[in-house]
């Protein structure tokens, strides 16, 4: 588990292995060490007569059940070994342990080949190619466009603004929030954008108009992240005030308030399938929910540390959360654990991941860390260098996301600026690499 290289198995030290044994010995075979196990003695050694052994005529009926007992496990019964009382119940079920196998020779005490993880999947690594400046303040969250033509953030500054996804370029602010903007999302379903914000509102945007068209009223603190159902007009929200609210998109009602967390609601994810509504929260608990009913269908306590960011596997029936204990990843729909993603040691606020399997993590002291979704494997650690002008304090990862076409990461960052990020072309995997060097095959030949 501590290893630094999770594809190497943990080699066997000899030492610590005896140790191993000898404490299992102890704990499990205690009662029974002192008889000897060679089934050569038994032959030689064990009277034709069992009351000759032993010197009585007669024995209890469990008695001579034991005995019996004793000899099917190879047991050798010789002076010794004179058995003056019957076996506690410990020892007995030590020689059923050792029964169980069918021989003396139990799996316990066989060594076990050290456990190897399965082969990850190889990933071209990502680099840096653009940073883009604009906001004056911390880019809080990021969103991008179903037609991939451009993408929203929102910002410290208040503003929201819309970039143009291939050059980089503004397109639009749009100012109205009074603090800061924690939340953007572009609906599928019409040419509505949503954001949310620490001053307890939530607007919905025409983009035909670029105003606000909607507001819902009714959380108490700030929100820190919304959502939209796939499926159906339905918005959910998520604040300070420990509370994820449901709202009907056109009519602006409060549909529900889904009550249970005890601490502030840091994010809130929907899917079409059941449970459609999964929230985490500083509580540290992760709830999935139950929408028509309103109420928790169930409660994930795995976590011992806020759980700021939760994301869904695009084609699995599988979710990740982000702690700074561990990112953990989980099974629809009931939230059995899967596995612990170990290493990110650090607050983590956003975990993004594609259909290929590439899980992002970001954290606040400006680490980026990227997995492997099915084996855990963390292929690749970036920290890319702050911005001149900019603190190092300020190189924290807020948010990110990647495009529709999945060949473009985007980052939104404490140093004012969003980074994009694309696949390395030139990189190849090893393995391939290896086979084009010794064969001295040449590209161009393809």
């Amino acid at each position: 588990m501590f290893v630094a290289d999770n594809g190497k198995p943990v080699p066997l030290d000899e030492e610590s292995h005896k140790r191993k044994m000898a404490i299992k010995l102890r704990n499990e075979y205690g009662p029974v060490l002192h008889m000897p196990t060679s089934k050569e003695n038994l032959k030689e050694k064990v009277p034709q007569s069992a009351s000759d052994s032993y010197g009585h005529k007669q024995y209890p009926a469990n008695q001579g059940e034991f005995y019996f007992f004793l000899i099917l496990t190879g047991v050798a019964l010789t002076a010794d070994t004179k058995i003056q009382r019957m076996p506690s119940e410990s020892a007995a079920q030590s020689l059923a342990v050792v029964m169980e196998g069918g021989n003396a020779k139990n799996s316990a005490l066989m060594a076990k080949k050290a456990p190897t993880m399965p082969k990850p999947q190889w990933h071209p690594p990502w680099k840096l190619y653009r940073v883009i400046s604009g906001h004056l303040g911390w880019v809080r969250c990021i969103a991008v466009e179903p037609g991939n033509q451009w993408f929203v953030t929102g910002s410290a500054d208040r503003t929201i603004k819309i970039w143009d996804l291939a050059s980089g370029k503004l397109k639009l602010s749009l100012t109205g929030h009074i603090s800061t903007v924690r939340g953007v999302i572009v609906s599928t379903r019409s040419p509505y954008l949503f954001s949310c914000g620490e001053d307890k509102q939530v607007k919905c945007w025409d983009l035909e108009y670029n105003k606000v068209i909607r507001h819902y009223h009714g959380h108490l603190s700030a929100v820190y992240g919304l959502d939209l159902h796939p499926t159906i007009d339905v918005l959910v929200t998520c604040s300070r005030d420990s509370t994820a609210r449901i709202w009907d998109v056109r009519t602006k009602a409060s549909v529900h308030t889904l009550s249970g967390h005890t601490n502030a609601v840091a994010t809130v994810r929907c899917q079409a399938a059941e449970p459609q509504i999964i929230t985490g929260s500083h509580d540290t608990t992760i709830r999935l929910w139950d929408l028509v009913a309103g109420k928790t269908r169930v409660t994930l306590t795995n976590h011992k540390k806020s759980v700021r960011a939760v994301v869904l596997h695009p084609r699995h029936y599988t979710f990740a959360s982000g702690s700074p204990d561990n990112i953990k990843q989980w099974k629809f729909p009931d939230g059995s654990f899967i596995q612990n993603l170990s290493g990110h040691n650090a607050i983590i606020n956003t975990l993004t991941v594609n259909s290929d399997g590439v899980l992002v993590s970001g954290a606040d002291n400006g680490t980026m860390h990227l997995w492997d979704w099915r084996t855990g494997y963390n292929f690749q650690r970036v920290h890319a260098a702050v911005q001149p002008g900019s603190l190092d304090s300020e190189s924290g990862i807020f948010a990110c996301a990647f495009d529709q076409s999945e060949s473009r990461l985007l980052t939104a960052e404490a140093d004012k600026t969003i980074k994009v990020y694309k696949e390395d072309d030139t990189a190849v995997s090893s393995v391939f690499h290896r086979y084009f060097k010794v064969e001295k095959i040449s590209f161009a030949n393809f």
